[in-house]
């Protein structure tokens, strides 16, 4: 529906004639600086999109008893959700890339919406799965145009821009399931519905967004473009280059993931918490991943995407090594340290594969997003079963080790030796 509505607005042509329509505008990407309010207008978004995606995982355990499911079903729907996302990602990015469709953005999050009318009236397992992939759908058009805008508002501060835009997805990821615990949990499946108003206000966001890119986004993104086209690695250091992001983002999203999908789980099964009292401790994990990310993208752009990487992963890993022996406070406080240092790494990796590829933003921002959600999809379906075999206390010991493939940073090629 939404690839119909979309496909009526002639965008390439909107876009050659902005520059006329508004004057001046052609001349602003060149000496504009960081635009506060299209960078925040994007974080905001990504705030409510990721608010509604938090949701889903929020309410696996209330899924999970209705519907007498097992934890691999459990981890069949985040598949479900989080494979259909990343698969259509990069695909869009690099569709988009050559063929700009400005209003793909809010069309995208009306298919959000239709996915949550979906989900809060589903009466099967069939239709729970169907609800996940039409939320996916939504998501997978959201993140790559998103982050090319905020990108194109960054002024020259990439780094600072991604992180912006991705503290938001993560400060909605620290809210969805607070409001989950608050409205959902204690009415049922049917107040999943209130989550309509939550994407009724993206739609607006974007639309506004929107609106901004066809006055002013095409000259800055053909200013982008002329910069970049001298910089970038060479054939066989991107592949390199990418081959080893693969690996850092596995680690990275499959030990997020047994956070996100089961930190619950483990809090109810090896502290006897009650499902609202462990959401809690969720929150505050996801708001350390807020802040974390928050603060690695203006590092980033000081020292480097590559020293900040570093630190994310082989900082975090005594944190990680230690979690799974510890009691409920030193649990808590274990999770905030490793919230706040591994989710430094994901603006600069996002930014290094960017400057490693240049002219090519909405394809490597839809690969990278896609390889998030479809590494945490397949990670959460194998962390479900190997619980449903060995426990969840066992699975929070095996995952314990994987930061310890960031040494794995090593390999990686220095794109500002690419500038110079």
């Amino acid at each position: 529906m939404s690839q119909a509505v979309c496909a009526m607005t002639p965008p390439s042509a909107t876009l050659a004639e902005s520059p006329q329509a508004n004057p001046g505008s052609a001349a602003l990407p060149r000496t504009q600086g960081f635009l506060l309010p299209i960078v925040g207008g994007a974080a905001l978004a990504h705030l409510l999109n990721d608010l509604i995606q938090a949701m889903l995982p929020a309410i696996f355990p209330l899924l999970k008893t209705s519907f007498a499911l097992s934890f691999g079903q459990i981890g069949l729907i985040a598949l479900v959700y989080q494979v259909t996302a990343s698969l259509l990602q990069p695909w869009i990015g690099l569709y988009t890339d050559k063929h700009p469709q400005p209003y793909l953005l809010p069309c995208g999050m009306v298919m959000t919406l239709i996915g949550i009318a979906l989900l809060a009236t589903a009466g099967s397992y069939a239709m729970l799965l169907t609800a996940a992939a039409v939320v996916g759908v939504g998501s997978a058009t959201f993140h790559p145009e998103a982050s090319r805008i905020a990108r194109l508002a960054s002024g020259g501060r990439f780094g600072t821009a991604q992180s912006t835009f991705q503290v938001g997805g993560n400060t909605g990821s620290a809210i969805g399931p607070l409001l989950t615990a608050a409205i959902v949990i204690p009415y049922g499946q049917g107040a999943v519905a209130w989550f309509m108003l939550v994407a009724l206000a993206a739609i607006y966001v974007l639309y506004r967004l929107t609106r901004w890119v066809l006055q002013h986004g095409t000259a800055t993104a053909k200013g982008l473009a002329r910069q970049g086209a001298q910089q970038g690695l060479g054939r066989a250091a991107v592949v390199r280059a990418m081959v080893v992001i693969c690996l850092l983002m596995f680690a990275k999203f499959v030990y997020i993931a047994a956070f996100t999908n089961y930190f619950t789980f483990y809090l109810m099964e090896r502290f006897g918490l009650s499902v609202q009292h462990s959401q809690l401790y969720l929150f505050v994990f996801l708001a350390a991943v807020a802040a974390g990310t928050f603060a690695g993208g203006p590092v980033g752009d000081r020292i480097g995407r590559k020293a900040v990487i570093w630190i994310s992963f082989l900082g975090v890993a005594p944190f990680a090594l230690a979690l799974p022996h510890v009691g409920l406070v030193w649990t808590a406080v274990l999770a905030i340290l490793i919230g706040l240092v591994m989710s430094s790494a994901f603006a600069a990796l996002v930014v290094y594969a960017q400057e490693a590829v240049p002219g090519r933003v909405g394809m490597v921002s839809g690969l990278m997003f896609g390889l998030m959600f479809g590494i945490s999809g397949i990670g959460a379906a194998g962390l479900g079963e190997l619980a449903d075999t060995h426990g969840i206390v066992w699975v929070y010991g095996l995952v314990s080790f994987l930061p310890l493939l960031g040494l794995a940073t090593a390999l990686l090629p220095d794109t500002r030796k690419a500038k110079r």
